[in-house]
């Protein structure tokens, strides 16, 4: 009689990141072993079934299962779209767009890694959603899909039917949430223990920069950055920066808006942080004194933007990120 199974399968399309696929695969293993040694005895271990295109045309079918002797008739929970190592737009979503919506349609789960999320939009079922990736594709992925409701500083974001995890090693976060949702906290724990991972928890802005948009084509408010981002954002006041523009101030602000996506202060405020980041990392300078080369007199409000956008107060950061 086969055993009762949670199968939780992995996407092969072309290109697709294979550390994730095999890392995940191992990962379940190991969770597995744990849930034994720990008394699980209602938990149902999780099996890995790969799913492929074999043929062009063809149908998408499973390719391996880590218990063949499952029931192999019965619909996968979940299926999870590799990050791919390729170029994003690479016409590979085609053949598994109607197949993954199918799933979804009855009652799946589908959950994307970073890049990942591409093949995922091609269903058309992100439209409204909350999702993440890696946040160097984020204007990428806002002009192919912006019906989506992209949060880059969101390192997982779980909608329940829909799954999304930002950066390329972001899988082992999602295998550990995965765990906990399918064989508890206990066992997830003990797993991160054995792998010496941190459990989930991380947030993607603790890792990520600011990177400023520059490709809007809208040329006054592009000398405005250019200025901006040469004095570092000090003692940058918006009459400077409608005269660097050429422009009257309400129409600088309202432009800088929609070519940047961000205020003038929101705008300054990540470009303060992105240096103090810096000297955060390789620098001996205190926090105050960082505060005070950024361009902020008051190192309370320094400490309060900083741990607004990072998600780490100064301190943490250091003790997280020094080199």
């Amino acid at each position: 009689m086969a055993t009762r199974s949670t199968e939780i399968g992995l996407v092969l399309y072309p290109d697709a990141q294979m550390a994730a696929v095999l890392g995940l695969g191992d990962l379940f293993a190991v969770a597995n072993r744990a849930a034994l040694r720990l008394g699980k005895v209602d938990a149902e271990p999780i099996r890995v079934s790969h799913w492929r295109q074999d043929a062009p045309g063809g149908p998408v079918v499973r390719v391996f299962d880590s218990a063949p002797e499952g029931a192999a008739g019965e619909p996968a929970a979940l299926i999870v779209v590799p990050s791919l190592l390729g170029p994003v737009e690479a016409a590979v979503a085609a053949p598994y767009a109607a197949w993954m919506r199918g799933f979804h349609a009855a009652g799946g789960t589908l959950v994307s890694v970073c890049a990942g999320i591409f093949l995922l939009g091609e269903t058309g079922l992100l439209s409204g959603r909350a999702v993440t990736t890696h946040w160097v594709l984020g204007e990428r992925f806002r002009q192919r899909f912006p019906d989506a409701r992209l949060d880059l500083d969101r390192l997982i974001i779980d909608e329940g039917d829909i799954i999304t995890a930002g950066g390329l090693m972001a899988w082992t976060d999602l295998g550990l949430k995965l765990v906990d949702r399918y064989l508890g906290s206990e066992v997830m724990l003990d797993t991160a223990r054995t792998l010496l991972v941190d459990p989930p928890g991380r947030e993607q802005r603790y890792y990520s920069t600011f990177v400023p948009p520059l490709e809007h084509g809208d040329r006054a408010v592009l000398q405005a950055q250019h200025w901006l981002h040469g004095v570092g954002a000090r003692d940058a006041s918006l009459e400077d920066l409608a005269a660097r523009a050429g422009l009257e101030q309400r129409t600088f602000l309202r432009r800088f808006r929609k070519a940047t996506g961000l205020t003038t202060t929101e705008y300054q405020q990540q470009l303060k942080v992105n240096r103090a980041r810096e000297s955060l990392q390789f620098s001996a300078l205190s926090v105050d004194q960082i505060a005070w080369e950024v361009g902020y007199g008051d190192p309370g409000a320094f400490r309060k933007v900083f741990a607004r956008i990072v998600g780490l107060s100064p301190v943490e950061y250091r003790r997280r990120f020094h080199a």
